[in-house]
Parts: C-alpha cells; sequence; structure tokens
C-alpha cells in the first residue's frame, strides 16, 4: 500500500490560517505495482507545498508452480503445470511458461500448461512468470519445479518360450528361460497348472539347464500359465500354454501382438508338417477358408481380439486361443 509523507508549509496574506490540500491519484487504481506509472496532483488553495515525499511498499508477487500428479511419472502419462500466484485473481493476469530460461508459449490467459502424453524429452526444470493485464507490470519468476519422466514401466524379465506358440501336441518338447532387463539374479520359471497347482520348474515336470526350463515330454497336464518370478518377487508378464492330446493345434504368437502388426495364423497336423487344408474361426464365425493352413491378419486392430481356431474336416479341430 502507499506510504505518503506529506510536510507543507502554507503562506497566505488573509488572516483564516492554513488551508487544506487536497490529492489526486491519475489512474485511481486501488492497488499499484513496482514499474507502474502513476500521476499524484496536489493542489492547495491560495497555497504552495514546501515538500512532498511518496514511497511505494508493495513487492511484486511471486507465483508458485503446482505439480499435477506429484508422483512418480511415467511416459504415456498426463501432466499438468499449475501457475498459482496467492491473493491474486486468476483472471488478473497473464502468465508465461520456461524450461531452463527457454519459453515454452506465448504470454497466454491460461496459468495451465498440460502435457499429454509426456516423454522423458519432457524432463526438466520449470518455471513460470505472470503479467498482469491491467499494465506492464510482472510477477517475479517462480521457484523451479523438477519434473522427471521414466521409461513406462516394463517387467524386470520376460518369459522366453521356445517353439514360441500357444498350443502344443503332447509328446512335444518345449523350453522355457527367463530373459532379465537387469543385473538381477535369482530368477525361475513357475507354473500354475489347470489343477490349480503352483510350482517350480524341478524334476517333477521339468530338468534346467542354466537359466532354462526343459520340459522333455509334453502332457495335458501342463497347460497352464507360466511365468518367471526372481527371489525378491518381481514377476515376469504371464503366458498361458495349452497342451493337447488332439491332432490339429492352431500356431499363434505367444506374445501379446501389437496393433498395426500383421497377425499370423496357422493350423497344424500332429503327423504332417505339410500344409493343411483348413477353415479359421474367430468368436464361432468363419473367418477364411485356407488351402495352404496358413491365415494372415494385416494391421491387426483391438476389434481383431478375439478367440481363434482352426478346423479341418477330417482330421479334426484344434483348442481354442485368445488372441
Amino acid at each position: 500500500m502507499w506510504e505518503k509523507v506529506l510536510s507543507s508549509l502554507f503562506h497566505s496574506g488573509q488572516t483564516q490560517g492554513k488551508l487544506k490540500p487536497s490529492l489526486t491519484l491519475h489512474p485511481k487504481w486501488t492497488q499499484i505495482f513496482s514499474g507502474e506509472t502513476v500521476t499524484l496532483t496536489c493542489e492547495i488553495p491560495g497555497g504552495e507545498i514546501s515538500y512532498v515525499y511518496w514511497r511505494n511498499d508493495q513487492e511484486s508477487p511471486k507465483p508458485v508452480v503446482i505439480l499435477q500428479p506429484d508422483k512418480q511419472t511415467f511416459s504415456g502419462e498426463t501432466v499438468t503445470l499449475r501457475c498459482e500466484i496467492q491473493g491474486e485473481r486468476d483472471t488478473d493476469w497473464k502468465y508465461s511458461w520456461y524450461k531452463k530460461s527457454s519459453s515454452l508459449s506465448p504470454v497466454s490467459k491460461d496459468q495451465e500448461y498440460r502435457i499429454s502424453p509426456v516423454s522423458e524429452s519432457h524432463s526438466g526444470e520449470y518455471t513460470c512468470r505472470g503479467k498482469h493485464r491491467r499494465g506492464s507490470h510482472n510477477s517475479e519468476m517462480s521457484e523451479a519445479v523438477i519434473l522427471t519422466v521414466s521409461s513406462a514401466l516394463s517387467p524386470p524379465a520376460s518369459l522366453i518360450i521356445s517353439p514360441n506358440t500357444t498350443q502344443h501336441f503332447t509328446s512335444d518338447s518345449l523350453s522355457l528361460s527367463c530373459e532379465v532387463q537387469s543385473n538381477s539374479t535369482g530368477w525361475t520359471v513357475r507354473r500354475y497348472t489347470d489343477n490349480g497347482e503352483v510350482s517350480d520348474c524341478s524334476s517333477d515336470w521339468g530338468s534346467i539347464t542354466g537359466s532354462t526350463c526343459n520340459i522333455s515330454s509334453l502332457q495335458s497336464s501342463d497347460s497352464g500359465v507360466y511365468w518367471c518370478q526372481s527371489d525378491s518377487g518381481g514377476n515376469s508378464n504371464p503366458l498361458n500354454i495349452t497342451v493337447t492330446n488332439g491332432d490339429v493345434i492352431l500356431e499363434s504368437p505367444i506374445h501379446p501382438v501389437t496393433e498395426g502388426d500383421t497377425l499370423i495364423l496357422r493350423c497344424k497336423y500332429r503327423y504332417d508338417s505339410s500344409d493343411l487344408r483348413a477353415d479359421f474361426y474367430k468368436d464361432d464365425l468363419v473367418l477364411q477358408n485356407q488351402t495352404t493352413g496358413e491365415m494372415t491378419i494385416p494391421n491387426v486392430s483391438k476389434s481383431d481380439e478375439g478367440l481363434y481356431w482352426c478346423k479341418h474336416p477330417e482330421r479334426g479341430e484344434s483348442p481354442k486361443s485368445w488372441i
């Protein structure tokens, strides 16, 4: 607020005594900031001012940057930075955003800077400053807020299966290994079978060679969910494996298919590795009839998700697999 120190001596040829001065402020703002220009007029009928002193004690406000959400941030998420000037009306200010002293956006009325989707390149120190809409007055620069964006969460290990398909014939062999993303150790292949048992790779159903679990002769009871688990409790993504004693299987990718990729499905006969004429189904509907035993779906999308299987008129049909 304005502090006034006014000392006046009035001289008049009349005997009525001292006269009362009249002070006028222009523009008639109720709040004045450093750097703004005002005109003060002091009128004293029949007298003169010997001394006038004015001092502006109003400091420029300092904004605060609020980061939302205020937790660990990963690529692909949405981040909002909000510039708050305490004790001021939001609508009185325009805002500029800076990252390491580089302007992020032109002055705008918006006090929020939204990043979606955020990436690791957005990591850095962010500050903001306000400019009052009424004049040339600027706020101070805010203290910096540090935004750290990490790569999207991924499992610390992956389960690798060979042959790389969901369905397998009984008596076939299968190898499973844990591909570790870091230097962590102590990873074990585990499974949850259809009979409700959870167990590690062992002499009961497999043998360990180095970091690989081998099943030399698959049985129907080997169907289940397999994954890698560390001594500290870390887990890989689980994978479903189906073992059938039938004569037909559907070869499909063991890992999820990414949108935009090409999906190839093959219908295989137990006793003959040559192409098998087959009908391909999805959710009880015939998709294609192929004499080559192979069906291709280019540029897959979310709508292609479903239960797939194949069928031969004489040799039977495969189990169903979710893709």
